[in-house]
Order: C-alpha cells, then structure tokens, then sequence
C-alpha cells in the first residue's frame, strides 16, 4: 500500500508542475519533513488539554525525528493535565512519550501539530524557529514552515501523508499505526465526518491493533456524560412532516452526540435526526439517516455551509458551527430554531427523480455534442475480474460497482470518474495516440473489495476524444436534484442550481448529472 500511495503522490506532483502551478507546491508539501533534520534538538508541541489526534499526529512526528537520530521531545502545556480515560490508556499501551511542561525545553526548532502557534488553545513559547503542521482553518499568514491543510478530517492525515511522500515506513509499527488511525477515528466522530480520499485512504491502509481499539473506543462514557445523554433524549424537537428530529444537548465531548443520534435513528418514526451542543468556539452537530433519499453527508454540509464545515458518511455525518461566524449571520435566532429550520429548506429544495422510471420532456431541452477533448479510459477487465466487487475512490465520493464484461471506467477532465457500456462506449469515443488533458486534485483509485487490492487508474488509462456523433439533450437545473441513475438504485447524485441535467440520446433513462464547470469544458450546443 505504501507503494500505491507514494504513486499517488509522484502522479499529483508532476500534474501540477505541468500546470504551472509552481508556488506551493506538492513536491514542496511532501518535502516538509525533510527542512529540519539539520536541527540538533526539536521539540513537538500539541495543543493544550490534548485529543486523541494531536497524541497520534505528535507522536508520529517524534518517530520519525527519532528515526533520524535528532532529540526529540513531544510536550503540551496548559491548565490541566490528561485526565480522560480513553487518552490515559492510549498514551499507556502506545507507549505516546508525551510530558506535560510548563516551560519550553532547550531546542532549536518547535514544531506545533494539530495546533497553530499563537493560537487560544496552545501555550505559547518563544522560541528559535518554529514550524506548524495542522489540518484547522489557518488563522495565521502561511510561510514555508507551515503545513496547514484545512481540507483533511485529522492532523493525523496530513502527518501520515508527509511520512508516505518521504517513504518513511509504518507498516511494521503497530503503535504508531494504531494511534494514526485512533486520532483520525475520533476527530472525524467514529468516521462520521471523513470525506476527503487521503483520510479514507489512511483509514484503509493502517494496520492496528483492534483489541486495543475496541478497548478505547468503549472507554469514553462517564456517568456525568450518560446522564448529559439521557436528558438530551427528553428535550428532542419533532417534525411529523419529513420525519426528522432535532435534540439539543448540553455540552460534552463530541463523541456523546453520535451516542445520542444514534439512538434517536433507531426511533420508527424517525428518518433524519440531528444532535447538536456548544462546543470550544461553536456548536458540533451529529447527523444521522436511514433512507436513501437523504445523505447524512450531505446534510451536514448543507447545514454547515458558510459559517462551518460539514461532511462524513452516507448514513452518519457531523459538523462544526462557528460561533462567531454564525452570530454575525444569524444574530437573532436561537440555535436550536436554526437546525430546525434548516432541515425544513433541506427537505424542500429538492426534487428527486429516479432515473429507471422517469421521462423528461425533451422540448424543454437542448441538444449538445461532446468536445474533442483527450481524456482517459480503460476497461475493468483488463485488470479485474469479471463479478469482482470494486470501490471507485474519487474526490468527489465513493462509488460500488461489480465488474462486467464490457465495463469501462472514464475518467474526465476533472479526474471524475464515471461507468459506461462498451455498446456505449464505441458509439461515443475512439481511441487516440495522444496525451488526455487531466486536472485533478486526487488521483482516482479502484479498490478490489475481496482482497483490498488498489489500482492506479492513470496508470492503466488509455485516451481517447468523442467522435462528435452522439448527441445528449440538457437543461440548466433552476434547483437542486437529487438522481438516482440506472446504474446504481440506491445512491444517488446530486446537481445544484446552475449544473446541468443530461440525458442521452440514445438512452432516454442514462440520465446524469454534469457539474456546471466541467459541461461546458466538454460540451457544446448543436443543431437539434
């Protein structure tokens, strides 16, 4: 897997260097590490009152430097020591050499993780020279001793990237392992909150030691908290018309909410429930769904959008309000009223169609070509067999499929990723003898769900240009859409005002979503 992923990285580096993109850079991200082995003595400071990431990410960098024969320490300061049972025993049987101090050690650089130097929630220190490395919202100018990458669900994430691009090898270091993927579990809320492709990746590739993490993942409830849970249930808020719920808590560690949601799911009468509290600096929701027409991501998101972050899993999801942010917009209104209210627009803003049973008026649309523009493709056979399950990981989520025969993967200008039929595939494209014209972010992978086997696609890709005769017909949406296509019945896709709905014109059920960037990037009106 270390291989796959260092791939991964080489492929992302030399995409962006081709784009010109040159301040910044991968290659300068993923030499990070690599700035401070000049120095004698490193401290590695985490943020006061520590969380199972800022352990895991901080003891992962004391590896590493150790590895290199530099003295290392890893600190937090602060008005408290650790006194949570889960992080006791974490630091205990990980072996986490972690000190509580109230002044600096002599070192020559200090280097802050799951924190940002200055920053409320981390003692400051003078110091020599100091780095950063966090995943939060960079309050700070960025130089080049920061790495701040605001889009992973943990700190452990962007420390285990840095290993992975400087091949530094963990998969024989069952401590550190189990500690990456114990900071990742707990600060995106039992993986509600994980959206990002390097955070699944993570997830996926560790090896841990499971009896030890079945021990800490039910050391987290005290007899206050049970109680905190409990009272939560008795104030719930329930809408009869869309069966949600909404129950306000008191504030308590982020993991109790998903406790609450997830008993309150279990209710019949209940579809959509959403737990929420204050937390340090806002308010932590806990999403949950149990029918297919709502994604507990998405919702999140949707909540979250423009004062906070949002995001997780199809069924379980969560998110951050920030305070501040949310009081300038919404002075007036109660928190609890906001989350009501929101899930209401929610439930009312989009028209859902099942793409199996669903006819569109074509005189409502235009008819378009496909641009002859290189991009990727290749056949699922070529490297799988036929009736194997595989998992489609892109930017942009997951997709599960089963292999066939005449399965073939796309992969767009964007490095999105889509099916289509060899029947399909002939009418609309013919392979080329050139480079495809790829942007991507991520670099998509296929993963074999029998033996967790992952393929490049870039590696295996062919290109291919539209012939310029198949003709889809398309509308700009007014409002959101919710699809379910025929290729899978039971995820759907989603299109907002301003992207566009497609469908073929030899397939009046292939109807799709194209995003509003990538249509016109690849489409242009024809003569109907």
């Amino acid at each position: 897997m270390k291989e796959e992923m260092r791939v991964v990285m080489e492929v992302m580096e030399g995409m962006r260097k081709e784009m010109g993109t040159e301040k910044n850079t991968q290659a300068n991200t993923n030499r990070f590490l690599l700035r401070y082995l000049d120095c004698k003595k490193i401290c590695i400071q985490c943020h006061d009152n520590p969380d199972a990431d800022a352990l895991a990410s901080g003891f992962a960098l004391y590896r590493y430097y150790q590895s290199k024969g530099v003295s290392v320490r890893f600190i937090y300061a602060g008005q408290n020591q650790i006194t949570k049972p889960n992080l006791l025993l974490m630091i205990k049987e990980l072996e986490i050499p972690v000190e509580y101090v109230t002044e600096l050690p002599d070192c020559d650089l200090l280097m802050t993780t799951d924190c940002q130097y200055g920053s409320g929630n981390v003692t400051k220190f003078e110091a020599k020279r100091i780095a950063m490395i966090d995943h939060h919202q960079c309050g700070l100018m960025q130089n080049e001793d920061s790495c701040i990458q605001s889009n992973l669900g943990s700190c452990a994430t962007v420390v285990w990237s840095l290993l992975q691009a400087i091949d530094f090898d963990i998969s024989n270091d069952i401590r550190l392992s189990t500690a990456l993927y114990y900071g990742l579990y707990m600060d995106t809320s039992q993986f509600e909150e994980i959206y990002h492709p390097l955070d699944k990746d993570m997830r996926d590739y560790l090896k841990k030691d499971d009896q030890l993490l079945f021990r800490l993942m039910n050391t987290n409830l005290s007899l206050a908290e049970l109680t905190i849970a409990s009272t939560a249930l008795t104030k719930r808020i329930y809408n009869g018309e869309h069966h949600f719920s909404v129950i306000p808590s008191e504030p308590c560690d982020p993991n109790i909410l998903g406790i609450i949601s997830d008993f309150v799911i279990q209710v019949e009468e209940i579809d959509v429930c959403v737990a929420f509290n204050y937390n340090t600096g806002g308010y932590k929701i806990s999403v949950r769904s149990c029918i297919k027409e709502v994604q507990a991501d998405e919702l999140a998101e949707f909540i979250c959008h423009g004062i906070g972050n949002g995001g997780g899993h199809l069924t379980k999801a969560g998110g951050f309000i920030a305070e501040k942010t949310y009081h300038e917009v919404y002075p007036d209104m109660p928190v609890d009223e906001f989350i009501y209210q929101k899930l209401k627009e929610y439930f009312e803003s989009y028209t859902i169609i099942y793409a199996k049973d669903y006819e569109l008026d074509r005189s409502s649309l235009k008819p378009y070509l496909k641009k002859k523009i290189p991009v990727g493709v290749t056949l699922a056979t070529d490297f799988l067999h036929k009736g194997t399950p595989v998992l489609i990981r892109t930017l942009e989520g997951d997709v599960n499929l089963v292999v066939e025969d005449d399965l073939y993967f796309m992969i767009g200008v964007e490095g999105e990723v889509y099916p289509i039929r060899r029947e399909k595939f002939e009418k609309t494209y013919r392979f080329v003898d050139e480079d495809a014209r790829i942007n991507m972010e991520y670099a998509p992978t296929v993963r074999n769900n029998i033996d967790g086997e992952v393929y490049q696609l870039i590696e295996r890709m062919r290109t291919c240009v539209a012939r310029g005769t198949t003709k889809i017909y398309a509308r700009e949406l007014e409002g959101n859409v919710k699809i379910f296509t025929v290729w899978d019945e039971q995820k759907y896709y989603r299109g907002r005002t301003g992207d566009f709905l497609v469908m073929r014109d030899d397939d009046i059920h292939d109807i799709y979503i194209v995003q509003r960037d990538i249509f016109f990037q690849t489409y242009e009106e024809c003569e109907g």
